[in-house]
């Protein structure tokens, strides 16, 4: 599955230009256009990746991660800082807020995907070894595990306003099958389906299904 990243920029073009450079290299992207809703779309959608510009209104890059990095689920958020200040001192204080790596304006596309590629492969190394440290003891089955897990998916589904019936659709969507194996999947006819996949466009606020697949991830609502 795609891993989220966020944008954060307050112009427009390198928004979009980033987004689609990133997409089209397999990660689903989401963008802010000032701190302050970047640390409330980190809150709520809990990218693996944030690249931030410094210089934006409301809240600048270092004040947002400087206040990441006071949260403990931000702690080891891979950060990228995409600015033009590229003074020594600049670059300092960005390190000293917690930034990974500083590339300045103007950057190399095909050298920002490699920056996140390697971010995203160490940070997935240090939450594997996090994982196995916490391994849960022999006396806790694979079904007990698979149990609260489920039961997690279906309080983030109620969370959202999602009914239990549009749970299972989207659970299914993320699977890859057609409205027409979903529909014999859950016994359901395949206008049936096709109602509840329109009512999870229109909840999500998705255009397709990409989008839904996208939406499940963020809100970790993948079984």
């Amino acid at each position: 599955m795609p891993l989220p990243i966020l944008i954060a920029d307050d112009d427009p073009g390198i928004r979009v230009a980033v987004a689609d450079y990133l997409e089209m290299h397999g990660y689903a992207v989401m963008t802010a256009q000032n701190g302050e809703e970047a640390l409330s779309s980190m809150q709520t959608y809990r990218p693996y990746l944030l690249v931030s510009d410094i210089k934006m209104p409301r809240k600048d890059g270092y004040t947002l991660v400087k206040e990441l990095r006071q949260l403990p689920q931000f702690r080891l958020l891979p950060v990228v800082f995409l600015t033009e200040c590229d003074t020594t001192d600049k670059r300092i204080q960005g390190y000293q807020v917690g930034c990974d790596v500083y590339l300045p304006k103007p950057f190399e596309m095909d050298e920002l995907k490699a920056v996140i590629h390697n971010l995203l492969e160490r940070s997935q190394i240090i939450q594997s070894e996090w994982r196995l440290s916490q391994e849960p003891s022999p006396t806790q089955t694979a079904s007990q595990q698979q149990a609260a897990a489920q039961i997690s998916i279906q309080a983030e589904t109620k969370r959202l306003g999602l009914t239990p019936r549009e749970g299972e659709v989207l659970d299914l969507v993320t699977t890859g099958l057609s409205n027409k194996e979903i529909a014999q999947h859950l016994h359901l006819s395949e206008r049936t389906i096709e109602k509840h996949v329109s009512k999870l466009l229109d909840k999500t606020e998705t255009r397709n299904r990409v989008g839904l697949v996208r939406f499940a991830l963020v809100h970790h609502l993948i079984s």
